[in-house]
């Protein structure tokens, strides 16, 4: 659950706004962890950008969809992810930022991440639009040994 002080340009917290929020963060994880990639490919803007954990550049739906359709179909196999909300900024009503921290659980042992996800909210939905993954070393050596961002990912 988050409990991280969410803003508004207007210095308010909007409960309701967090949860549909929430909501976004805990579809994402089933989809990842069920390896559904037609619904995880429609939380996205058609104009979105990624840039994955390994610093893969992506530009555009089409272009997410075609490296998610290499990737993720099996490429959750022995793994699940989790997804911790850890910070909303509300930059506008309608975007915010969101920091998150992820949770893999492999074979190899665990491997953290921490997602930016920009969101904008359109017909009343928000969707990923901006999003960036990168590992956290905390307190760990960074190695190409590591199971989701080492190197030889």
């Amino acid at each position: 659950m988050f409990e991280g002080g969410p803003m508004s340009p207007t210095g308010t917290t909007d409960q309701a706004e967090i949860e549909a929020i929430e909501q976004l963060v805990a579809t994402v994880e089933y989809v990842q962890n069920n390896e559904l990639t037609d619904e995880f490919l429609a939380l996205f803007r058609a104009d979105a950008i990624w840039t994955t954990g390994a610093g893969r550049r992506l530009y555009g739906l089409d272009e997410i969809s075609a490296f998610t359709r290499q990737v993720l179909p099996g490429g959750m196999r022995d793994m699940t992810v989790t997804f911790e909300l850890e910070h909303v900024l509300f930059i506008r009503p309608d975007v915010a930022a969101v920091k998150l921290r992820q949770l893999y659980q492999t074979p190899d042992g665990p491997d953290v991440g921490t997602p930016l996800w920009i969101l904008a909210k359109e017909d009343g939905r928000w969707r990923l639009t901006a999003c960036q993954n990168m590992a956290v070393p905390d307190d760990e050596v960074e190695s190409p040994d590591r199971p989701i961002f080492g190197a030889a990912r």
